[in-house]
């Protein structure tokens, strides 16, 4: 694929070289600095100054001025030309022979110095002699297979290295130690100071010409077989990919990062970053093709071209203005090392951005992302191709010179809906994943109302996920574009974000009144209920409360019963305000006494009292149609059984009237319990309801924690309800045996007996007897284990006592009390077990340790 790398500008015309002569042909060029030399046929050297000037329109000339003409001694072809600026000499290969030329004005040097039996030659630009006064030459000795390297100095040359070879050599280059050779058959690469040699691959002299050239440090390009340009190292390894030229190139040059072949009929570039021919230029009769510090010139044997090269930064623009994304990418990375790095690391990134944009243009959504990431691209720069998304406020102007052609999206896709879908889909995702990254640093208002302008246009679920986070979406610009859109709910989540908490309800509110039509929520109500029990403005909570309850008793009391715990010492919601806004809702106020007493438990009568009344009221209500709502009833009666239970702070007196005249028996038997009157309540459970079971439940639920003969006075209660019936009927007697074989602990089995009828059989009473007996002998055993272990802990206190007795205590003035740490004035004291000595009246602080002066925590310390 062609790129125009180069451009094909003459430097030296036939008229300028050699006038009308048609004979003289050019042999060789050197070009070093402005100096440029020209070897001819006739033994003629030629300097000429050239001058390059750019005009405003890019366009590349060179003036060149003529300097010197100067005809060498022998009338024989100049070979090849050498500069040497360092000791300002021209080497000259005429004849086998390399003279040193002064540079300027072509002269022979006055010592004659030369090196002779030269058949060609080149100059170690790695040179390892360390001498800045001298160059290092290698020639292709007329000798058969010699290499011999030299010293050339100022006025001196001086034979430094004989080399041998297997074959006859044809080319040479050399870098430090290291030559690599065209021999006859084979290229090879030498080290002449070790001798170590490394076959690299056959090669025929005879049938093409050989190329070795000297293209960085110890790597070289040859011309290999089958039309590639081979690289080597001087290890014998090629690090990079050949380069595919012609089969009959004749000359190679570098001019990075592109090698130029010539050929007879063309000049080819070809890339050594892809290995890609980029370039043809048509030239005819070539035969010289050599680059010179960057500048690479080609001449035919009657003028002289020079190959401009264009600015890398037009080639990889000219590259991303024909799409070619990756040849732009490669040929931008391999530029680097032409270009300083912060000036390269700056065009890079505008690279990396122009390339994404055209493949974002292309559709290519995740090469996209991938560029615009790597070259750091402004996200507003990708936002603003989207009409519209860009809020107002934003200060954003698009980069100059533009990363692209396009206007906006509409100019980009012609109009085709799928296509802008497609964009719009990707520029969400792409903002999601920047939104929370350095990307959008500086900007995320820009970011974050785009991205929800794009959610609500596209319906998309994510709008929701957006407002409910942390977001900095722009008030005005947003909830405009939410209005249009008609996403109402979404607006209100907006006011919410942006602390306008009464806004977003008013909306809310109007969404389930049906004023505004808004689809997005079908559990809106219930939302805004969880909203509210949340939400730290109370007058808000107080003004919509009303709302909430009359459009559901049992879901909007939850403003009241689910407030964070934190709130609970706050007065804004005092119960008895909130029972005030209740009463006119008696499903919420009943929620609500339950919420006070069985959650929040509250111990206050009133409220008891209240709850109690309410669950009354409404278990009386339904037995009056029981066959309806059975199911309720049953819910509602076990409600009230279990608050007279467990409360001990409702109005006891109060309820049992209220019930007095009902048949709800049950509740009447709890109240009599809360009275202390068990045997009312006993012969309710079991002449009344002959409920056992309940009768039993009862015994045990009253004398909850309170002590053991409460306990056995309430079971032998029970026991004398149902001995003494004025009927002795069978279940009543089953029932006394039930419960004197299932609570035999919980009976004094010497009162049981005097009180059963004698006609009761031993085996009757079998389990009773037998756990009476049971509990009897456990008792008796705990009570002597508690005496023996008293008895052992009298007895250690005496022995500590008679211990401390024996041990003489000595009192004189100069001994301290422990405590105040003042003498003793009278012989009154008192002894710790620890053998300190206080006075009476500071041990009278029975809590104060003698060492320390400190408190103990308890007056266990013994004297």
């Amino acid at each position: 694929m062609s790129v125009k790398a180069f451009k094909l500008v003459p430097a030296v015309e036939r008229e300028m070289l050699m006038g009308d002569k048609a004979r003289i042909n050019i042999e060789c060029i050197e070009c070093c600095g402005k100096n440029l030399y020209i070897g001819t046929n006739d033994g003629s050297i030629y300097h000429f100054l050239l001058e390059e000037k750019n005009s405003p329109d890019e366009k590349t000339s060179f003036i060149v001025t003529k300097q010197l003409h100067k005809y060498l001694s022998v009338r024989k072809a100049v070979g090849e030309l050498k500069a040497a600026s360092a000791l300002n000499r021209l080497l000259v290969l005429c004849d086998s022979t390399i003279m040193l030329v002064n540079m300027m004005n072509l002269e022979p040097i006055p010592t004659g110095a030369r090196i002779k039996g030269a058949v060609t030659f080149t100059l170690n630009e790695n040179p390892v002699s360390g001498d800045p006064f001298c160059v290092e030459v290698c020639i292709v000795s007329v000798k058969r297979r010699t290499i011999q390297l030299f010293l050339v100095y100022e006025d001196r040359v001086q034979i430094v290295k004989e080399v041998f070879t297997q074959e006859q050599p044809c080319a040479v280059a050399v870098d430090g130690h290291y030559l690599c050779l065209a021999l006859t058959t084979q290229y090879i690469i030498l080290n002449y100071n070790t001798g170590a040699s490394q076959d690299l691959f056959p090669y025929s002299s005879e049938e093409r010409r050989p190329i070795v050239k000297r293209i960085g440090r110890q790597e070289f390009l040859l011309a290999g077989p089958g039309g590639l340009g081979m690289f080597a190292t001087v290890d014998g390894i090629s690090q990079r990919a050949p380069v595919h030229w012609s089969e009959n190139v004749i000359g190679a040059a570098l001019c990075f990062p592109y090698v130029v072949a010539l050929d007879e009929e063309f000049i080819t570039v070809h890339s050594m970053l892809d290995q890609q021919q980029k370039q043809t230029l048509a030239f005819k009769d070539g035969h010289i093709l050599q680059d010179f510090e960057g500048k690479v010139i080609v001449a035919t044997t009657k003028g002289v071209y020079i190959l401009v090269p264009l600015p890398l930064e037009r080639q990889i623009q000219d590259l991303l203005t024909s799409h070619r994304v990756e040849e732009a990418l490669v040929l931008a990375r391999g530029a680097r090392r032409n270009i300083p790095k912060e000036k390269f690391q700056v065009m890079y990134k505008r690279i990396l951005q122009q390339a994404g944009f055209i493949q974002f243009a292309q559709l290519q959504f995740l090469e996209a992302k991938e560029l615009f990431r790597s070259g750091q691209l402004d996200v507003r720069e990708l936002i603003s191709l989207y009409p519209f998304l860009l809020p107002a406020s934003s200060s954003f102007i698009r980069s100059h010179p533009p990363l692209h052609e396009y206007a906006d999206l509409n100019q980009l896709t012609q109009g085709d809906q799928e296509k802008m879908s497609k964009c719009k889909q990707f520029l969400m995702s792409y903002l999601n994943e920047v939104r929370s990254t350095e990307v959008a640093n500086g900007y995320k208002e820009d970011v974050d109302t785009a991205l929800l302008k794009l959610y609500a246009e596209t319906n998309h679920e994510s709008l929701l996920d957006l407002l409910a986070s942390e977001n900095f979406c722009i008030l005005t610009d947003s909830a405009t574009w939410l209005e249009k859109h008609k996403k109402f709910f979404a607006l209100g989540l907006l006011y919410h974000s942006n602390g306008q908490d009464a806004a977003a309800l008013q909306l809310w509110v109007k969404i389930v009144n049906g004023d505004i039509q808004d689809s997005t929520r079908t559990d809106l109500y219930e939302y805004i209920v969880d909203f509210l029990t949340s939400c730290s403005d109370h007058e808000l909570v107080w003004k919509y409360a009303e709302w909430l309850l009359q459009r559901s008793e049992e879901i909007g009391i939850y403003v009241f019963t689910r407030r964070p715990q934190e709130e609970g010492q706050d007065n804004s919601f005092n119960p008895d305000d909130v029972m005030s806004c209740l009463n006119k809702y008696p499903k919420s106020l009943v929620k609500y006494l339950e919420f006070l007493v069985l959650e929040r438990r509250i111990q206050k009568e009133k409220y008891h009292t209240h709850l109690a009344v309410l669950y009354l009221e409404k278990v009386l209500s339904l037995k009056s149609r029981e066959a309806e709502r059975k199911e309720e009833l049953f819910e509602t009666q076990a409600k009230l059984q279990n608050l007279l239970r467990e409360s001990d702070l409702y109005r006891t007196r109060f309820i049992l009237d209220k019930i007095s005249g009902s048949d709800l028996h049950m509740e009447c038997a709890i109240l009599y319990g809360k009275l202390e009157e068990h045997d009312k309540a006993l012969r309710i459970l079991v002449h009344v309801l002959k409920d056992f079971a309940a009768a039993e439940d009862y015994c045990v639920w009253n004398s909850k924690n309170r002590d053991i003969p409460y306990r056995q006075k309430l079971f032998h209660m029970l026991l004398t309800a149902y001995l003494n019936s004025s009927s002795a009927e069978h279940e009543l007697v089953m029932a006394a045996v039930d419960l004197l074989n299932s609570h035999a602990a919980d009976f004094d089995a010497a009162l049981v007996l005097r009180l059963l009828p004698d006609s009761w059989s031993v085996q009757l009473l079998s389990s009773f007897l037998t756990g009476a007996t049971r509990e009897s002998i456990h008792a008796q055993r705990m009570s002597q284990i508690a005496l023996g272990l008293a008895k052992a802990e009298n007895l250690i206190y005496k022995h500590e006592k008679v211990k401390l007795k024996g041990n003489a205590t000595v009192l004189s003035d100069r001994k301290l009390c422990q405590v105040c740490q003042t003498p003793f004035s009278e012989p009154a004291f008192v002894r710790y077990a620890n053998g300190s000595v206080v006075h009476t009246h500071c041990a009278a602080d029975r809590l104060v340790t003698p060492n320390t002066n400190h408190h103990f925590s308890s007056p266990g310390g013994r004297t």
